[in-house]
């Protein structure tokens, strides 16, 4: 007996539910189905991505449309595109025995006017993102004010979009007796606080421990340089060979990089990110699904559409800001009782999220190791001989034996194998032998779960320090800086550190990965008409002083700056504000730099500094979230 049977779903769903080759309900949907159908009520149901929660919403929300009533009854919100669309599929597909029912998508990039005419033509369930809609109400093209449902899909990452006014709008549109239901991944203080503004007495569900990971999914990391990340990438897909998997990058160029790369050097690869045209995004989709790509480089936001079972890995090229983003990605695999691997591959600077991420999902990550490229071989090599061993012999090729056993005579079955594995493998060899194997950090005592700095090195750990002539006269504390320069750089919040503010100057942190970027980027920009100028600083502000304030890591008085010397500028200490004067030299005026960290001024104290004035902690879980740029 189908056990969707026992849930009170009529014969026309039980019956869709058989085409679909569904036999046992999630959790989650056997948790929400029977009390959905109960009574109209408002509902809150926290469950891990990939866990089956359109099904959860989407049968019980069926049964309950009248379908000879043709104005809108029901409103799904849903955070992209992609997502809004794969949900309208399935709708249509749980509904294909109900006649009557219509269900149209409404998302950003299409004909809003072709939307709006599908919507006239009668349209019981409208699946939408926020932005969209918000755009169909205020144009007065659909109406929503006597709908009876309202569904938020995955609320958690449509708030961190920056939806919130959308949804809170939209929401307040709609009739006050509607039910809500409500489902999220997690439960950040955004959706805590629609759920309070717009539902009354909600019921609640929970898959798992509240913002926890899946148990399907286990979770390792890979410590490197930053220099050594993409060939770290590469490596783990040749230590993996049957890898199928999701590859997660910050941002849109970014994605795009990492992916030509990958197909430059022959990996089975494409990217999916917001630049991308819906029939170009369509089309990696299908090649995807159809297994003819191995590795999807993926945003976070172009990824919400994803919904394939049988992905093996999720690989986090890069970490994403936000914790709550980090369960998303991971949701990617693991699905469908399938197990899956979430790979992680980190610098020394980041290792601190790894451990606020565990506290969030509670569960620990495994630190492992680079494969060397003779382990990779070894993996290939039997790979190979499996392959060759499970392929299903085509007897087309009989009528050509004679001829192929002629060109192979003399050879032995040991030499006949040789030949055959190398055809293949010597590709491998060839690689390994002339290339490195990468240098595999050691976590040790970086891994601690204080506050923020825990995990950085006493010194600059391999990170590039730099100085930058503005400072506290432009209205600059460090917290100010820092958030200006994580945006002008399009930076994450822990790429820019130990910042410290002076007067006419600064000093701040990244890692070497970024320094081109930095460089290329800030000696182009104006600030109140003013050309800002950075250079790279030897100085790694970290060093002891004594009691006279000498730096053990530097010199002290006014000699030449150690700042790389510009085209022009001579070179002795420079005093104008413009110039970069040694860190950790005396101060001789207001323009010049004193040694970071000698005597006291009065300039604002410094990130990470002993005598910081209390502020809220900056770790990775605890900072507000900040807003995002809205997107369809």
């Amino acid at each position: 007996m189908n056990k969707f049977e026992q849930l009170g779903l009529s014969e026309s769903l039980l019956k869709a539910i058989l085409d679909l080759g569904f036999e046992n309900p999630t959790e989650v949907q056997e948790k929400a189905i029977p009390l959905l159908l109960e009574k109209d009520t408002d509902m809150v149901a926290l469950a891990q991505t990939g866990t089956g929660k359109t099904a959860a919403f989407g049968f019980p929300l069926i049964q309950k449309i009248d379908a000879n009533n043709r104005n809108t009854q029901a409103l799904i919100l849903s955070p992209t595109r992609e997502l809004c669309l794969q949900i309208t599929n399935e709708i249509k597909n749980y509904s294909k025995y109900e006649k009557g029912i219509n269900v149209v998508a409404v998302y950003g990039g299409a004909s809003i006017t072709e939307q709006a005419r599908d919507i006239k033509r009668g349209a019981q369930i409208i699946v939408a993102t926020p932005g969209r809609m918000q755009d169909m109400i205020n144009r007065g093209l659909v109406n929503i004010s006597q709908i009876n449902y309202c569904i938020l899909d995955e609320a958690d990452e449509m708030l961190n979009m920056g939806f919130y006014e959308d949804i809170v709008n939209i929401l307040s549109t709609s009739p006050d007796e509607k039910s809500t239901w409500l489902f999220s991944a997690t439960m950040p203080q955004e959706v805590a606080r629609i759920a309070k503004q717009f539902m009354h007495e909600p019921l609640e569900i929970t898959v798992g421990a509240k913002n926890s990971g899946s148990s399907t999914v286990s979770h390792e990391f890979y410590l490197v340089n930053a220099r050594d990340r993409y060939e770290a990438l590469k490596r783990l897909a040749d230590a993996n060979p049957d890898i199928f998997s999701v590859v997660f990058c910050r941002t849109k160029r970014d994605t795009q990089a990492v992916a030509e790369k990958l197909i430059e050097d022959g990996y089975s690869a494409a990217a999916l990110h917001g630049d991308l045209s819906q029939a170009q995004r369509d089309g990696v989709m299908k090649s995807f699904r159809g297994r003819q790509i191995q590795m999807l480089v993926a945003t976070d936001v172009a990824a919400r559409g994803i919904d394939v079972d049988s992905i093996t890995h999720v690989v986090n090229y890069q970490l994403p800001d936000e914790i709550e983003t980090y369960n998303h990605r991971s949701g990617r695999t693991g699905r469908a009782g399938k197990l899956g691997t979430s790979i992680v591959i980190v610098t020394k600077s980041e290792l601190r999220k790894i451990s606020s991420i565990e506290r969030i999902i509670k569960q620990k990550f495994e630190e492992k190791t680079i494969p060397s490229g003779i382990e990779i071989c070894e993996i290939q090599l039997l790979h190979l001989a499996n392959k060759i061993k499970d392929t299903e012999v085509d007897h087309e090729i009989d009528n050509y034996l004679p001829a192929i056993n002629n060109v192979l005579e003399g050879l032995s079955k040991e030499e006949l194998i040789k030949k055959m594995v190398s055809v293949e493998f010597n590709r491998f060899i060839a690689y390994y032998k002339k290339n490195r194997d990468i240098t595999n950090q050691s976590s040790g005592s970086e891994r601690r779960d204080d506050r923020d700095g825990a995990a950085r090195p006493n010194n600059n750990g391999g990170a590039t320090r730099y100085f930058v002539n503005i400072g506290s006269r432009d209205n600059f504390d460090w917290m100010s800086l820092k958030d200006y320069l994580k945006e002008t750089l399009d930076l994450g919040r822990d790429d820019v550190f130990k910042v410290d503010v002076k007067e006419g100057f600064s000093f701040f942190n990244t890692d070497p990965e970024h320094t081109d970027k930095v460089m290329e980027v800030l000696n182009n920009v104006q600030l109140e008409g003013r050309r800002i100028n950075v250079e790279i600083s030897k100085n790694d502000g970290g060093g002891r002083r004594d009691h006279n304030g000498r730096s053990s890591g530097g010199g002290f008085g006014g000699g030449r700056s150690s700042a790389p010397r510009r085209e022009g500028s001579g070179g002795g200490f420079r005093s104008d504000r413009n110039s970069a004067p040694r860190e950790g030299g005396f101060r001789s005026d207001r323009n010049s730099a004193p040694r970071e960290g000698g005597f006291r001024s009065s300039a604002p104290r410094s990130e990470g500094g002993s005598d910081r004035a209390p502020r809220r902690s900056e770790s990775f879980g605890d900072s507000p979230r900040p807003r995002r740029p809205r997107r369809d």
